[in-house]
């Protein structure tokens, strides 16, 4: 399984449930009985609730499927499995032609948008400054690196360093790496729900580590209700900070308060800015991002963490079908929430 760090965003969200109304039943709707069922996924848990008038449906049936779907997506995209496909794509050499399966392909072609649409923000090639920092796959103690020893990593990242093929990968420079853990659990929620819908089913949430997709409605035109955390660097205290309805739609947040450390009073957060190797110091501590699908809400999420709110808010409102709230805490410890034009 992939166990990636511990993620700002996996406590970023819990699910409000709706009671089913019974006036519905009495106007002759079928009635709707909910399956839901949890697991383990990418180093968090995921969890699953359907609404089904069909009686035949065996949970764990669909649990089983749900987690060989899951199976391999990490075997593609996780850097702590020596034998991933992302693991064996960063020991390439420049010029060496890698084949990659459907999932890979579609994850890059993701990332290659947001790296262009962000001018950088979001970058899959950070690995190495994120190693550096003690975020990564290299459990080091965490510290201050040398300012020269960023310089030096800076040569070594950038998307653009890699070109993509139809159905392959291949390096410019054979020290650049990917590491996909800001994006891959968005798409893991998009495989989960692409799998239910091929199963036959309209009506569901998937939930991987606070990265949510809902399909069609709770129960009798009442849409699924998601709540986003104010942001607290406290793992055992939640506040709900904004309630969201959901139909049809993505959304995923991150934050920069649930993985960080302190040296004499300041905090160093595991979001890296990819310009200056840095962690990102400009006041946002959470960005959740409403998109078609969670692989590139994820992504987004991410670059907006580094954007900064009056960048980002820019960008997402040019873009369509996608919104977002963008958290600042100011200097006397208040938050601030900016919103697109759309988000509600």
């Amino acid at each position: 399984m992939i166990e990636f760090i511990k993620q700002t965003k996996i406590f970023s969200f819990f699910l409000l449930l709706l009671f089913f109304c019974p006036s519905n039943i009495l106007l002759g709707s079928p009635i709707q009985r909910e399956i839901s069922f949890t697991g383990k996924t990418m180093g968090t848990y995921y969890s699953i609730k359907i609404m089904s008038g069909r009686d035949d449906i065996k949970p764990s049936v669909i649990k089983q499927d749900v987690d060989v779907r899951l199976k391999m997506v990490n075997k593609s995209m996780s850097c702590f499995l020596p034998q991933s496909e992302i693991s064996r794509f960063n020991r390439t050499r420049a010029g060496e032609v890698f084949k990659i399966s459907n999932d890979f392909y579609y994850v890059m072609l993701q990332s290659e948008k947001l790296f262009k649409l962000t001018n950088g923000a979001w970058d899959g090639t950070v690995k190495p400054l994120v190693d550096i920092w003690g975020f990564g796959t290299k459990k080091d103690i965490r510290k201050i690196p040398d300012k020269n020893e960023i310089k030096l990593l800076l040569r070594r990242t950038g998307f653009n360093k890699i070109i993509i093929k139809k159905d392959a990968l291949e390096k410019k420079i054979s020290s650049v790496t990917l590491d996909l853990a800001s994006i891959a659990k968005g798409y893991g929620v998009d495989a989960v729900g692409e799998l239910l819908k091929n199963l036959g089913f309209n009506n569901f949430i998937v939930d991987i580590g606070g990265e949510v997709i809902a399909a069609g409605e709770k129960n009798h035109g009442h849409p699924w209700i998601i709540g986003i955390s104010k942001p607290n660097d406290t793992f055992s205290f939640q506040m709900m900070y904004k309630k969201i309805k959901l139909r049809d739609r993505a959304i995923a947040t991150s934050g920069d308060y649930r993985n960080f450390f302190q040296i004499k009073g300041r905090t160093y957060s595991h979001i890296i800015n990819p310009a200056t190797g840095y962690p990102i110091n400009n006041g946002v501590v959470s960005a959740s991002v409403i998109a078609e699908n969670c692989t590139f809400a994820d992504g987004l999420a991410t670059a907006l963490m580094v954007m900064g709110h009056k960048k980002g808010l820019k960008l997402v409102n040019r873009l369509k079908n996608t919104e977002c709230l963008i958290i600042v805490k100011e200097k006397d410890g208040r938050l601030t929430n900016w919103e697109s034009n759309n988000f509600h």
